[in-house]
């Protein structure tokens, strides 16, 4: 077995996994397992840097994520940063701040990079499930969204600068301030064409149609899920490979869409820091299912983490 670590900083999150991989057939053994929301791309869309708070609120995880990945004694770290750090003119900072804590250089990784972390994150442990191939893995994030169509590799790939944080900071806040609670007719309509835009953009390069199935990763899908299942409490296991339909996703995303920010934080399954974000997250999905025309979205609680441990192990051996 090989020991690894692997740090996801997105947009919205940083999240860790430690895990045990099998040299033979790859099986990944979970250590640990966990996320913080950071909030590391506040702002960039308006301002193109990163805020010294958010910065701030990253390093504080970084140094809770060594302690832990020093405890379980990892070989190799990787640490990938996606969008926010991609977009900023000031991710010097933040790599310098990542290297002094945790000793490792935060690779920030292209889109296309990212799509095929994602994909093998995500399908790794398919085979033998019953799902028909060729799979549409999307990959909702704080910043962007993936696009990833393959079998057992991937055959095309498209990364947008959709997600859920951007979206939202772009049409439903003013100065950092929401400016309608529940969201408005008009700005639902903005999220939507951006969505649009989006997937006519991924398409270019992507034939959505041709997926026989759609594998939905990250916060905004396996929340969505978590709410169509009816849950009282976050539970992965219970998440991880749901198959949530089309009409229940639609039935989630409006009722989000129609509530405030305040019914939104009473939902059990909700993280707090996805309370001002979750809608433009779900209307995003739903616009992914209703242009691939997906009649369901598998939930997968599997993602680039995954992806990045199982790279992180072949490095080692």
């Amino acid at each position: 077995m090989t020991r690894v670590a692997a740090v996801d900083c997105g947009t919205n999150s940083i999240r860790l996994l430690v895990a045990d991989v099998d040299p033979g057939d790859g099986r990944l053994t979970e250590l640990d397992r966990r996320m913080t929301i950071v909030r590391l791309g506040q702002g960039v869309d308006r301002t193109g840097r990163l805020a010294p708070e958010a910065l701030e609120r990253t390093f504080a995880a970084c140094r809770d994520y060594a302690r832990i990945i020093g405890e379980l004694g990892a070989e190799r770290v990787r640490f990938v940063a996606t969008s926010a750090s991609r977009d900023a003119e000031n991710r010097d900072d933040f790599v310098r701040g990542v290297v002094d804590i945790l000793g490792v250089e935060p690779e920030v990784i292209s889109g296309d990079e990212e799509a095929q972390l994602s994909f093998t994150g995500a399908t790794a442990e398919l085979a033998g499930s019953g799902l028909e191939r060729p799979y549409l893995v999307v990959d909702i994030g704080g910043g962007s969204t993936e696009f990833v169509l393959g079998d057992e590799r991937v055959r095309a790939a498209r990364s947008t600068n959709v997600g859920c944080v951007r979206l939202t900071e772009r049409h439903l806040l003013r100065d950092g301030r929401v400016v309608a609670d529940p969201t408005t007719a008009a700005q639902i309509a903005a999220i939507r064409a951006d969505a649009d835009a989006a997937l006519d953009l991924a398409q270019e390069t992507v034939p959505l149609g041709e997926s026989r199935t759609l594998v939905g990763l990250a916060g905004s899908v396996t929340t969505v899920a978590a709410m169509a299942l009816g849950l009282d409490s976050y539970r992965p296991e219970r998440i991880h490979h749901a198959r949530i339909s089309l009409q229940q996703v639609r039935e989630v995303t409006e009722g989000l869409l129609r509530s405030t920010h305040a019914q939104r934080a009473e939902i059990p399954v909700m993280h707090p820091g996805r309370v001002d974000v979750i809608g433009a997250g779900a209307l995003v999905l739903l616009a992914v299912m209703e242009r691939s025309g997906a009649r369901e979205v598998v939930a997968s609680e599997h993602d680039i983490l995954d992806g990045i441990a199982h790279h992180a192990a072949s490095e080692v051996r």
